[in-house]
Order: C-alpha cells, then structure tokens, then sequence
C-alpha cells in the first residue's frame, strides 16, 4: 500500500465478493492490488486449467475466452464504480452497459496471472465510462472501453 489516503488495496476475494454478485465459476477477479477510488484500479486473475471452459475452448489447445477476458475488466471496472460512489456502504448494485473498441491482441491459457488495468475516463451521476486493459507480464492481451452504472437497480 502507498502513502496515499485514499488508496484501498489490496483487497482480498472476501471484500471483492461482497462488491460483486458473481459467484464461481464467473467471478473472474482474484485481487485488487491497487485502488485509487474515482480514479483506477489493479488487480488480476489467476488462470488455471481446471477451469470449466477450457474443456470446449479449446481442449487440445486451451485459450481463456476473450469474451471472459472482457467480463474480468468489467468486474474490476465495477469494483472501482462501487467502492467510488460510496466507500463506506457499497451500492446494491453495478451493471456491465457496455464495452466498445474491444480488441484482441494475445491469448491468455492456463498457468498465467492476467492483470487488469481500469481507469476512469468520466462519470456522469451513476454511469462511469473506463479504459480497461489485461495484460500477462507486461503483455497486452485485450483491451477496451467499458460503460458500468452503479446504482440499486436497472
């Protein structure tokens, strides 16, 4: 942790579970490593092979989704809008709007630490607008701009 106030990291599955609805096996954060709330956050997930979609995507050569890949940069993302709207009593709920200028650059597969970059680009009330990036050392493997609403309902 810095010696910025402000900054709340890390934060453990237990906090980052009681941000997000998700449960196994879609909850695709592990640990949030840095939070500067309004501003960005880290994090990653850690990929492995026992995961359920590796046995269709592809068995004989298995790669992570890149639609998961996108879901985990919205997880984080969302994780950022909460804690940044109310740092003492989180929303009831964030939603994943959408995602535009999605690219793929790498394949992630098993064994690898996906770390994933958010940082806010504007808000307006309950709807953020985010720059998401994922990367595996220092590699970027898919990126895009992400639209989340924090709020208790649709």
């Amino acid at each position: 942790m810095t010696e910025n106030p402000q900054e709340q990291a890390p934060l453990d599955i237990q906090r980052i579970l009681a941000m997000l609805p998700h449960r196994y096996p879609l909850v695709m954060v592990d640990r949030v490593t840095e939070l500067i709330p309004g501003k960005s956050i880290r994090g990653h997930k850690c990929v492995a092979y026992n995961e359920p979609w590796f046995q269709g995507h592809f068995p004989e050569r298995p790669i992570m989704p890149g639609v998961l890949i996108l879901e985990a940069l919205a997880q984080i993302g969302g994780v950022l809008a909460g804690l940044s709207a109310s740092l003492e009593h989180p929303p009831e709920a964030v939603f994943f709007l959408g995602i535009d200028k999605a690219r793929f650059r790498h394949p992630v597969v098993p064994g690898d630490l996906l770390e994933l970059t958010v940082e806010a680009i504007h808000h307006r009330s309950k709807v953020w607008k985010m720059q998401g990036r994922a990367s595996v050392a220092g590699k970027l493997c898919a990126e895009g701009e992400l639209l989340i609403m924090v709020g208790d309902r649709l």
